[in-house]
């Protein structure tokens, strides 16, 4: 799998459980989708089950403002 290959899996929550991710993710500005990675990289890290190649979620969305405002 090259690193621009994303796994896709097919998950069943209850409704509730899914409005209550949804709204959590909203509150966090990140996705269900994110918000699920998120969380299962905690816990597999908190587990001591993180692969040691596993790369970062990459960062989305507008890059943070430099200090300098002429871009340099």
């Amino acid at each position: 799998m090259t690193p621009s290959e994303r796994k896709q899996v097919l998950l069943r929550l209850d409704p509730a459980v899914y409005d209550a991710l949804a709204r959590w993710a909203s509150d966090e500005l990140r996705s269900a989708n994110a918000q699920i990675e998120f969380l299962l990289r905690r816990a597999l890290s908190d587990a001591n089950r993180l692969p040691g190649g596993v790369r970062p979620i990459p960062r989305r969305g507008r890059p943070p403002a430099s200090e300098d405002p002429s871009g340099e």
